[in-house]
């Protein structure tokens, strides 16, 4: 619950910063909704990203950096390969490919943690448009981000009969997912972009 608390103060601190003080021609109590849905959605994706990918994040920064190991270009290579793997499996084979996908996202989930750590580590130096241009690739990423987790818990579930359904939808809203990180991990530069 402590790092649901502390995604709330970092959104809440990004909305003061982006947003200054209260404008008079938006009434507080809209400000207010808006702070309110911001934290829900922040305790949302905490929840559902879990606590060890954002904590591998920074050690993966770190490490990453370190010596050079894991780029963006690997990371897309891994994940499309992952994709492709899954769309393979036959349904008696679901808990391998439920651990693949399981893997590949949490490798994807690293690497959008580690972006947004960049982000707001430039947050300051950010113009207002960047600020909202970030926000929206931020929040693209996070709404399929929960589609994804939804076809996974299909997956994962999904009877022999449904199977083929659920490994359809979880590829389809997975490479959804990984283009929209590859055009964001462009933009915003990943350690392989000098």
């Amino acid at each position: 619950m402590a790092l649901a608390a502390q995604i709330q103060r970092k959104d809440e601190k990004k909305h003061a910063r982006a947003s200054g003080p209260l404008r008079k021609s938006q009434p507080q109590s809209s400000q207010e909704n808006i702070m309110k849905k911001n934290a829900s959605l922040s305790v949302l994706m905490a929840a559902l990203l879990g606590i060890a990918p954002l904590s591998l994040a920074s050690q993966h920064e770190v490490s990453g950096q370190e010596n050079g190991k894991t780029t963006s270009r690997e990371v897309r290579r891994e994940v499309t390969d992952a994709a492709e793997a899954i769309k393979n499996y036959s349904a008696d084979k679901r808990d391998e490919a439920a651990k693949k996908a399981k893997a590949s996202l949490d490798a994807l989930d690293v690497r959008i943690a580690a972006m947004e750590a960049r982000i707001d580590k430039n947050w300051d130096k950010m113009d207002a448009a960047a600020r909202e241009q970030a926000r929206s690739t931020l929040d693209a990423l996070r709404k399929q981000r929960v589609q994804v987790a939804e076809w996974y818990g299909g997956l994962k579930n999904s009877t022999a009969d449904a199977w083929e359904r659920m490994k359809t939808g979880f590829s389809d809203s997975y490479k959804s997912l990984r283009h929209t990180w590859e055009k964001a991990d462009r933009q915003y530069g990943g350690e392989d972009k000098k």
